[in-house]
C-alpha cells in the first residue's frame, strides 16, 4: 500500500493522516447529531467541540507517553530517537486512556455530567478508531503475523511492514471490529441502555476483549511485552476489568427506570 499521497515542497501528506482527520470529523458530526437526538441543552451541545479537542490533546499525550515507555531501552542508548518519533509512533491504548482522562477533566472543569457526555462520545470514539485503522492499513503499520492463508495481504511499498510477505490483515480486521462496535453501541443505546455511563462501560469491555484476542495475530513485536503478553494485552486486562467494575457499579448503584432518572442518580452518587 502507498501511504504517501502527495508532496508540496518538503511537506508530504499521508493517507494515515487523511484517514485520521476523516475519523475526527466523522466523530464530531456524530456527536453533534446524537446530542440533538438525546435532547442535550443548547449549552451542553456547544461543549462537544471542546470535549473533542480535550480528548485529542490528552489522547496525543497519552499515546506518545506510552509509546516512549515501549522504546525506553532505545531512548536510553540514543535520545535522538525521540525526535524522530514526534511525527509517528503511537500506542492506541495510551491514546484511549489519555482521551478518557481529557474528557473527564473537561467535564470536571466545565461542571458537566461526565456519564452523560461519555455515553455521547464512545460510539464516536469507535468510529474514529475505525477510520484510523484504515489509515494503518495504507501505512502498513500495526501489521499481522506471517500466514499461508488466502485471507491475507501483501505489502510492496511499506516502510513498516515486511514487504512481499503474506500477513494477517490485522488493520482491516481492527477497522471492521471498530465499525461493528460503533453500530452495536448505537443499537445498545436505543434498545438496552438505561443508566448514565453504561455505554462507556460496554465500550471498555468489548474493545478491550476484542483487542486482547486480536493481539495474538499482531506481528509488530517491537511494541514491547510484559511477560507472555504484549503491552496492549497487559493494559487491556486492566481496561477490561475497569469496564466490568464500572458496569456493575452503574447497574447496582443507579436505579433502573427511565434514562433521565438514571443520569441524575448516577451523577449524585
Amino acid at each position: 500500500m502507498y501511504n504517501d499521497l502527495f508532496s508540496i515542497g518538503p511537506v508530504t501528506f499521508h493517507t494515515y493522516g487523511l484517514m485520521t482527520a476523516i475519523g475526527i470529523v466523522a466523530a464530531y458530526l456524530m456527536m453533534e447529531r446524537r446530542a440533538k437526538q438525546k435532547h442535550f441543552t443548547e449549552e451542553e451541545s456547544g461543549k462537544t467541540l471542546g470535549l473533542i479537542l480535550s480528548c485529542l490533546v490528552f489522547g496525543y499525550l497519552g499515546s506518545k507517553i506510552l509509546y516512549v515507555l515501549t522504546i525506553l531501552p532505545q531512548l536510553i542508548q540514543d535520545p535522538s530517537v525521540f525526535l524522530h518519533s514526534l511525527s509517528g509512533g503511537w500506542v492506541i491504548f495510551g491514546g484511549l486512556l489519555g482521551g478518557i482522562f481529557g474528557a473527564w477533566l473537561f467535564c470536571r472543569l466545565q461542571k458537566l455530567p461526565a456519564g452523560k457526555f461519555f455515553d455521547l462520545a464512545f460510539p464516536a470514539v469507535a468510529l474514529a478508531q475505525a477510520f484510523g485503522r484504515v489509515g494503518c492499513f495504507f501505512a502498513g503499520c500495526c501489521y499481522g503475523v506471517e500466514t499461508e492463508s488466502a485471507f491475507s495481504i501483501m505489502f510492496s511499498h511499506s516502510d513498516f511492514a515486511p514487504n512481499h510477505v503474506r500477513l494477517v490483515p490485522t488493520q482491516l480486521i481492527s477497522a471492521v471490529l471498530d465499525f461493528v462496535l460503533c453500530l452495536f453501541l448505537l443499537w445498545y443505546e436505543k434498545n438496552l441502555e438505561k443508566r448514565s455511563g453504561e455505554l462507556a462501560a460496554v465500550y471498555l469491555i468489548l474493545y478491550s476483549a476484542g483487542r486482547f484476542v486480536l493481539e495474538f495475530w499482531r506481528g509488530d513485536l517491537a511494541r514491547g511485552a510484559v511477560g507472555p503478553l504484549s503491552t496492549s494485552q497487559f493494559i487491556g486486562l486492566f481496561t477490561l476489568l475497569a469496564g466490568i467494575i464500572l458496569f456493575i457499579v452503574i447497574r447496582t448503584k443507579t436505579p433502573s427506570g427511565d434514562k433521565k432518572t438514571g443520569e441524575t442518580a448516577h451523577e449524585e452518587a
